[in-house]
């Protein structure tokens, strides 16, 4: 039998089938189901489902009372608050289920969401996004935005450290960056949305 390279509490169950990556730590009655994938140095919290045909990529920590269903895809460095929730059916009926015709959903690498946020299916959350507590979302959210509210709405831009950062605009050129007054990194606004601007940060 090969030795388990990761850790899981007594109380959890980890099904056959399923892929769990060195280092990641599942903790109290939590079930990773036949079929999931969850990468390296993970930490799972208490009472977590991750389902078939749901990914976890690495160094992703998921906080309590958290559900991945299938055709949800979280890219590394991600974190989920608790109590935070997927979806992945737009228009549910017990009498007549999809049987596996889910919408799926992306989580980009280094995005947040907050506690008891609500995420529908068939969104991308971008790069280093940030979903404030209790948010609903229910479109795309551009790379390092701060979304807040039901519906979420963008309220600002944050820098990869996890601070908020602040907006200049040039008048003659008319050219707009956003500066993060923590680390001093320098992101422009280009047609592909914000960006690090990085002759700046070199």
């Amino acid at each position: 039998m090969t030795e388990k390279t990761y850790f899981v509490h007594e109380s959890s169950y980890v099904d056959e089938g399923a892929i769990v990556g060195k280092g990641t730590k599942i903790w109290h009655f939590s079930h990773i189901m036949r079929g999931a994938i969850i990468g390296e140095n993970c930490t799972i919290g208490q009472s977590v489902t991750v389902e078939n045909k749901a990914f976890v990529g690495n160094r992703v920590k998921i906080q309590n009372n958290v559900s991945v269903y299938g055709m949800v895809t979280i890219e590394d460095d991600v974190f989920l608050g608790p109590s935070m929730v997927f979806t992945n059916d737009l228009n549910p009926r017990a009498l007549y289920p999809k049987h596996g015709e889910w919408v799926p959903t992306f989580v980009k690498r280094g995005c947040t969401i907050g506690a008891n946020a609500t995420i529908l299916c068939g969104t991308t959350l971008g790069y280093w996004s940030f979903v404030g507590a209790g948010s609903v979302v229910t479109m795309n959210i551009p790379d390092y935005a701060i979304v807040a509210g039901n519906p979420a709405r963008i309220v600002g831009y944050m820098c990869e450290c996890g601070y908020k950062m602040r907006k200049i605009k040039y008048p003659i050129t008319e050219r707009t960056e956003y500066v993060c007054h923590k680390c001093n990194r320098i992101y422009e606004i280009s047609e592909e949305g914000v960006r690090k601007n990085e002759s700046k940060n070199a």
